[in-house]
């Protein structure tokens, strides 16, 4: 007998971020010439990623839906919206309710945003109770200052011990940190709510995000965890197209981070 395809609930986005230096409007393109399931918004600098009344006119006219918004919580982006990163979840939370995404994706505080770091975990369960919106809490690493590990989040750069009931994986962060993503999806088990799917080799602090499939993480084996699962949150392509070397070159990566997930999510049962 033939073995049957179970291919799982899990939709694949395309992180607005993955088209740098291209713009959010670009994104929605790729996403819709690809064959993407939707994209999840990196609210940054671009303008147009912070503008929702732009993101709903782009994604009516490609036809591609939100699935979840990036918060604006890097170093980068600490006056995207405003100073108050309670403010920045909120905002975030009501672009998610506008656009019908199902998702927040929040990093841990920074150390020296005390009292945001204080409140946080009883702040994002308040906010769980006045919405559908998941608010899933990502991995993140450590900073390596001359030799010695340093911490810049508050209560850790790993979410995995800490009470946050949706948490986001990403596979760049693990190899910057030296973590095994497999035995962190194995200790999340339910909790895993939303994979950034990206790659890295971890031999330096920086974080690579590469093509899957480039690196030494086990994004294949990720999938084909996840879909063993049944796992029904968003797989979303984060990767690091800036250097390619012309635009053919970055709808190829893309392409080829598409068709990955979509191989390894097709688990034979």
């Amino acid at each position: 007998m033939a073995d049957v395809i179970r291919v799982p609930n899990a939709k694949i986005a395309l992180s607005t971020a993955s088209v740098y230096p291209e713009r959010t409007p670009d994104a929605f393109e790729l996403a819709a010439r690809l064959g993407y399931d939707g994209v999840e918004i990196m609210v940054g600098a671009d303008p147009v990623s912070q503008d929702i009344d732009v993101i709903e006119r782009l994604s009516d006219h490609y036809g591609v839906p939100v699935l979840a918004i990036h918060a604006p919580c890097l170093l980068v982006t600490q006056r995207v919206w405003g100073r108050d990163p309670w403010a920045k979840l909120v905002k975030a939370r009501k672009a998610a309710e506008r656009l019908g995404a199902s998702t927040v994706v929040v990093h841990p505080p920074f150390r020296w945003q005390r009292d945001y770091a204080r409140e946080f975990e009883t702040g994002l369960a308040r906010m769980r109770d006045e919405t559908h919106v998941t608010f899933a809490v990502e991995n993140m690493f450590p900073l390596r200052a001359r030799g010695n590990d340093v911490v810049p989040y508050s209560p850790d750069w790993n979410p995995i011990d800490y009470d946050f009931p949706q948490v986001t994986l990403d596979l760049s962060h693990t190899a910057v940190s030296g973590s095994d993503a497999m035995e962190m999806a194995s200790k999340l088990g339910d909790r895993l709510a939303h994979v950034h799917l990206a790659d890295g080799l971890g031999v330096t602090n920086k974080d690579e995000h590469l093509v899957p499939g480039r690196g030494n993480q086990p994004c294949a084996q990720m999938l084909e965890r996840l879909a063993g699962n049944g796992y029904s949150g968003l797989v979303v392509l984060e990767v690091n197209t800036r250097k390619a070397a012309s635009r053919t070159e970055r709808i190829d990566d893309l392409a080829e981070g598409l068709a990955f997930a979509r191989l390894h999510l097709a688990a034979s049962s």
